[in-house]
């Protein structure tokens, strides 16, 4: 975990985690609608739905942490393959609390907060949101901007093999193209500005986009002479143990690349 301390107030500091405590733990998520009527959620087939009291995903309560970030990194995170980790942004604000005794702070803990901003700004874009939808920590509202992002990012609108009707490889190809695009071009690419302020910001958005497509191209090079070096390394091996394998009754090796 990195801590970046935002402006000069030592009070405000923007965490970036990799995830942290939460749900999970192996616990079916309790139903908010339902309370004790509910087991615990377990998910249809195909529905957004639980099979054991009917109801919604988003009403049960979030997962972990982890979890939360785990997918977010399957859509916004660039590079290669493995699992991919959303480092998310935690705006912690302390205040002092004046007193005739010793002297006591207030702690408040956002769940998330934009990127790269300064103090100031930070401060502004929460005073903005409704008090109720504040991603506070604990919070209805930070239980609120979960259940949203389960709903705007669906599992089925990114992975082709959580659809339930494409119906032939062509289709499952086009979403997957679709997919690509979107990753590319709409998630991760908000700013946040002052009204006037935007014009700096849209300079630096075309520059972080086109360094992302300088680094994904490295990163497909990379890819590519790597997979090469492993066909190369296992055809060598195959031709070297061949007479070997060849005179060993019914054995057979396999070599797996890693």
């Amino acid at each position: 975990q990195n801590y970046d301390k935002v402006g000069n107030n030592p009070g405000m500091s923007i965490k970036q985690s990799a995830g942290g405590a939460g749900g999970g733990g192996g616990v079916a998520a309790v139903c908010l609608t339902c309370k004790g009527s509910c087991s615990g959620f377990q998910p249809h087939s195909w529905r957004k739905a639980c099979i054991t009291c009917g109801c919604s995903t988003v009403d049960h309560t979030p997962g972990s942490d982890l979890e939360d970030d785990q997918r977010m990194g399957r859509l916004l995170v660039k590079g290669g393959g493995g699992l991919r980790m959303y480092k998310r942004n935690r705006m912690i604000v302390t205040n002092p609390v004046v007193s005739r005794k010793d002297p006591t702070f207030n702690t408040t803990t956002y769940d998330w907060a934009p990127a790269g901003l300064n103090q100031k700004l930070a401060m502004q874009y929460m005073e903005l949101i409704p008090e109720s939808q504040r991603p506070v920590s604990g919070t209805e509202g930070a239980l609120e901007r979960r259940r949203q992002l389960l709903t705007q990012l669906p599992v089925y609108d990114q992975d082709p093999m959580k659809c339930q009707s494409l119906a032939s490889e062509e289709e499952i190809t086009s979403m997957l193209l679709f997919v690509k695009q979107y990753k590319q071009e709409v998630l991760g690419v908000g700013e946040v500005a002052l009204p006037g302020e935007g014009g700096a910001l849209r300079e630096a958005a075309i520059q972080r986009t086109a360094k992302e497509a300088k680094d994904r191209s490295n990163s497909d090079k990379k890819d590519a002479l790597e997979q090469q070096d492993h066909s190369s390394t296992n055809s060598s091996t195959s031709s070297a143990t061949g007479s070997t394998n060849g005179t060993d009754d019914g054995t057979k090796t396999e070599y797996v690349s890693e």
